[in-house]
């Protein structure tokens, strides 16, 4: 994990694309999209089986490795009304059966307006954007929030690194805004899709953003862009 300063908190940046808040003990994990891959297969696309208990289990080393009593989900936590197969929540009930202390929380994206909200069984609370805490607005859509540093998904954000045989390698990144104050309108991070079957968005950072990307085990700062 990788540790760093956001708007003032403690933050981890976990390799599986979540986000800690220590001071909240609180998990943010953007788009896990559960029942995409269920979907895909009811529309006569063959994709692999697996993708749910794939995705918890690295929930769970999450979990485990930062001590989180609180998972934040920042929407799309069900990929479509397709993702409500008797499998995918079997596993899902089956893992919220192991977890039972564990408070879940979700912030409905555009997926969770077509999937529907999780079963009442799954214990979550389901709120709309944005859910304050502390300095950040907890979100779906990575839009500007007055008076706070926004944490949001939905993009995906993914990008390109040069290896030294000239290969491109598109990695999955924290795209951190600017969190000084010195650029209004960039108080807006967001985090890699933590899905283990969803596409990526390549980015184009801008001045004063910090971009953190994932090579396999590992988060790497990259150097920020200067501001003008």
């Amino acid at each position: 994990m990788l540790r760093i300063r956001l708007a003032g908190e403690d933050a981890l940046l976990h390799p599986s694309g979540t986000l800690y808040l220590s001071t909240w003990q609180t998990l943010l994990v953007a788009d896990a999209h559960f029942g995409k891959a269920v979907s895909f297969r009811k529309l006569g696309v063959p994709v692999p089986r697996g993708t749910t208990s794939g995705t918890l289990a690295r929930l769970d080393e999450a979990v485990a490795a930062t001590g989180a009593k609180r998972v934040v989900f920042l929407g799309d936590f069900l990929h479509s009304k397709r993702s409500h197969a008797a499998g995918t929540l079997g596993v899902l009930h089956d893992w919220r059966a192991a977890n039972p202390g564990l408070a879940l929380t979700l912030v409905r994206g555009n997926h969770d307006d077509r999937a529907g909200d999780p079963p009442a069984s799954l214990g979550f609370t389901v709120v709309d954007e944005p859910l304050p805490l502390g300095p950040f607005a907890l979100c779906h859509h990575p839009r500007p929030v007055d008076g706070a540093y926004v944490l949001a998904g939905h993009w995906h954000p993914c990008i390109s690194v040069a290896g030294r045989a000239f290969e491109r390698l598109r990695l999955p990144c924290f795209w951190l805004g600017d969190d000084s104050g010195q650029l209004p309108g960039q108080a807006v991070g967001i985090l890699p899709a933590f899905g283990g079957f969803t596409g990526m968005h390549r980015i184009e950072p801008r001045a004063g953003d910090r971009i953190f990307p994932i090579a396999g085990e590992a988060v790497r700062a990259l150097p920020p862009l200067p501001v003008p």
